[in-house]
């Protein structure tokens, strides 16, 4: 699942958030990997999404 909302966000402690943008960067990583071979993605948003959600969190973990 690469979307994460602001209100889960919030609702995360810091560790969890550096939890999930470690997972959310590993995830780009392997979309990254497929659209660079050549191959489609499983999913065609997912590559936006995910870096939508990396983005919301690091703003989130900026402000606080």
């Amino acid at each position: 699942m690469s979307y994460v909302s602001n209100r889960e966000i919030a609702a995360m402690s810091a560790e969890a958030r550096d939890a999930r943008l470690l997972e959310l960067q590993e995830e780009l990583l392997q979309l990254r990997a497929e659209k660079s071979l050549g191959g489609t993605p499983a999913s065609i948003g997912a590559y936006k999404a995910t870096r939508r959600s990396i983005a919301r969190l690091k703003t989130h973990m900026n402000n606080n």
